[in-house]
């Protein structure tokens, strides 16, 4: 037995992100979850390391006190991780080493195994000797038909039977978990893997000779419908016969039943889900499961890339492109980064997915970095959907004020004529997106941020979509006392009233952030859909991705423009991952399919693309203008993000991190030129859950930018009077 161990504390402050050597009074390993006295109080602690020596003065080496776990909660490999995001995301080891747990297992109220008392069998029923007893011969025999183990509050009028069969040897009375299962109905029926395609089989073959010899990462690019899901499924049958577990991550939560039904039926019992929707116990035994190699497959969002697997041999990222694949809480980490080095650990088979790939992968597919696999045609010869491109601005030129075109409006009523369905997208939940006086031009703004408030029709309230202040809507201007208050701009919620009014017999389901807060919100819209039960699916991108409904035939984005208008330089790739996944869930089936695409900039390059479905063009003139004005992959974009409620505090540290910044450039010129161009000022939304922000923005040479970052994260980290700071790095929203 190891004589000390070095031990990471719960304590997530800069100056205490180091370990603290404990002696071990009882048997101890690596990723051992652990309580040890520090300073006056007892706190948790993760154990990343045993020693025989210590270089500290044994006099004042303090015990640990107990452990909290059975097993080691950490795989020694996820330890590992820990340390190498540490150092990637320049954050500290115990936010790297929390991720590795579900949430719920730190702290006072932390959840463990349900445990309930069970009966099971000792020795078969004496029927001579039970002659009399029949009940206490009923239970005995139901047991048995059991399989000889039974909850005991599954017996609830057997109690005294029970007893009297315990004493007399027949049975024992013993403590068991009980599973907490996040499959409300029970697992579905195996079924078969499809036969693949030729297409499908030749990456199939490609991905499967590369788990055997000792691993790979690849981008698989297949269009809306080329059975990409399919291939997963054939790689997971791989990995699980060679004995080895798979991951399967998804970007939303919206999509996680229909690929854990999708993988269940597959892999049966042997499947497991993780994500945020899972009550608590339900997350815990689910980990629990995988920790102890119950579960092999694991299916899930962002999170479950750190799933404890201990033999992993293949991750999936399916709809790599998304954006909710980057976490935006401390640590910021980029799961499809974190995916490579896990497989790198284990020499495991990386597989990003996508119809629409970032622009950085795909750069990095062409020089090398990943193995490039495209499936061009959607499976047996489906043709893509028929897109129709509308000008919105002659639909203005014929007198239609309406928020639809004529082509859809006459497309939909066809639709549903035939018993179709149909899917409208809308990139923005709501009424009205923003309430203004005609008078004197002031937007009614939620005073805890610098945003416009969103007026939902629901509950009559305005919202703000940042911190989730409400408030009735105003009846006269609150700046100028005019009466003149209009509302402009469109949501879900208005679709949804206005499709009502135009087919007042059609059954709608709307999918947003509003109707999906419950635990299965998800879950219950797209089973009414898919059952038939609603005509009309009315959402904004979480209905864009994944989905496979066969009766859908036709596919209306109410508004291109609102997408290609955000103030980001990633607005056209964004633009097109949506347009080009959304039409794709049209005509998936027997059925062909028509998309309409709404727009007054008809001409743009990402909604021509989106409807060719031509990703390569799309790339090549989108690099292109990357190239050309220097944005990533060429530059890393980073900025020291400070907030804090007072202003005054907030524009010292700024002043102070900015003298700092150009102190260390004056002492290192070699690293001017690195350093295309910064600037300090106040963020696009100054003012957010009542805190002030305030920016100073670099761009930086992506060749050369290690050394900077590494001082922009020391900077980040001084600690600053009133003000809090933090480093982000090639952000996922500019505001």
């Amino acid at each position: 037995m190891h004589k000390y161990a070095d031990v990471i504390v719960e304590v997530a402050v800069s100056g205490m992100d180091k370990r603290y050597i404990y002696k071990t009074p009882f048997e101890v390993e690596i990723g051992d979850r652990v309580i040890v006295p520090f300073g006056k109080r007892n706190i948790e602690g993760y154990v990343v390391e045993l020693k025989d020596e210590a270089d500290y003065p044994e006099e004042k080496i303090k015990s640990i006190i107990s452990k909290l776990d059975e097993e080691p909660a950490v795989l020694p490999e996820l330890i590992d991780l820990a340390v190498w995001m540490k150092k990637k995301y320049r954050c500290m080891l115990v936010d790297c080493l929390r991720l590795m747990i579900p949430a719920q297992m730190r702290g006072e109220n932390a959840v463990g195994p349900l445990v309930r008392k069970a009966v099971r069998l000792k020795k078969s029923a004496d029927d001579a000797d039970l002659s009399r007893a029949k009940k206490q011969l009923e239970v005995l025999r139901t047991i048995e038909s059991m399989g000889g183990e039974m909850f005991l509050s599954t017996l609830p009028d057997s109690y005294a039977a029970v007893k009297a069969l315990e004493k007399k040897g027949y049975v024992e009375v013993i403590e068991k978990p009980l599973r907490r299962s996040p499959f409300s109905g029970g697992y579905m029926p195996m079924q078969p893997l499809f036969t693949p395609t030729e297409a499908q089989k030749s990456a199939i073959d490609e991905m499967s000779a590369a788990m055997e010899s000792g691993g790979g990462r690849f981008l698989l690019n297949g269009v809306t419908g080329s059975g990409k899901t399919e291939v997963y499924c054939h790689l997971v049958r791989k990995a699980l016969d060679m004995g080895k577990q798979a991951i399967i991550l998804v970007p939303e939560i919206a999509l996680t039943p229909q690929m854990v039904d999708w993988f269940s039926q597959k892999f049966g019992d042997n499947a497991a889900v993780l994500h945020s929707r899972l009550s608590a116990g339900e997350r815990f035994d689910e980990w629990w499961r995988i920790r102890t190699g119950q579960a092999q497959v694991v299916v899930g969002a962002r999170s479950a890339v750190f799933a404890p697997v201990s033999d992993l041999g293949l991750i999936v990222v399916d709809e790599e492109h998304e954006t909710s694949y980057n976490s935006e809480k401390t640590p910021k980490y980029d799961t499809r980064e974190v995916a490579v080095q896990r497989c790198a650990q284990k020499g495991a088979v990386l597989v990003l997915g996508s119809a629409t790939p970032q622009i950085k992968t795909y750069h990095n597919a062409l020089r090398g970095y990943y193995n490039l696999i495209e499936l061009h045609g959607r499976v047996n010869g489906k043709p893509l959907p028929e897109v129709n491109i509308v000008d919105m601005r002659e639909e203005l030129v014929k007198g239609n004020r309406s928020m639809f075109s004529g082509a859809l409006i006459k497309a939909l009523r066809e639709c549903f004529e035939k018993g179709q369905q149909a899917m409208l997208f809308m990139n923005r939940r709501g009424y009205n997106t923003f309430v203004s006086c005609r008078s004197c031009g002031k937007t009614v703004k939620c005073p805890a941020c610098d945003v416009a408030m969103t007026y939902h029709q629901g509950d009559s309230q305005l919202r703000c979509h940042y911190c989730g202040y409400s408030c009735p809507p105003p009846k006269t201007c609150p700046e100028c006392g005019s009466n003149l208050i209009r509302y402009f701009g469109s949501g879900t919620e208005r679709v949804e009233d206005e499709i009502n009014k135009l087919f007042p017999g059609i059954t709608v389901a709307r999918m947003d952030a509003d109707t999906t807060a419950g635990k299965d919100g998800h879950l219950k819209i797209l089973t009414e859909f898919r059952e038939g039960r609603a005509q009309l699916l009315i959402g904004t991108q979480m209905i864009a991705k994944g989905h496979d409904f066969p009766s859908v035939t036709v596919v209306g984005v109410v508004s291109c423009d609102m997408m290609l208008s955000m103030p980001d330089y990633r607005s056209p790739e964004r633009a097109f991952g949506l347009l080009t996944q959304v039409a794709g869930r049209a005509g998936r089936a027997k059925l062909p399919g028509k998309v309409f695409f709404q727009t007054y900039d008809p001409d743009h390059y990402a909604v021509q693309y989106a409807a060719k479905q031509d990703y390569r063009a799309f790339y090549m003139q989108e690099i292109g203008y990357r190239r050309k004005g220097l944005f990533p992959p060429y530059t890393v974009y980073a900025r020291l993000l400070f907030s804090g409620p007072d202003e005054g505090k907030l524009m010292q540290a700024a002043k102070q991190a900015n003298s700092a910044f150009e102190s260390w450039i004056s002492e290192n010129p070699q690293q001017r030129k690195n350093v295309l161009h910064y600037r300090s000022m106040e963020a696009p939304i100054a003012y957010i859950k009542g805190n002030h922000r305030w920016q100073i923005f670099f761009k930086i040479s992506a060749a050369r930018s290690e050394e900077i970052l590494d001082f922009l994260s020391a900077l980040s980290q001084e600690g600053y009077k009133g003000a809090k700071c933090e480093l982000e790095i090639n952000p996922q929203s500019m505001l």
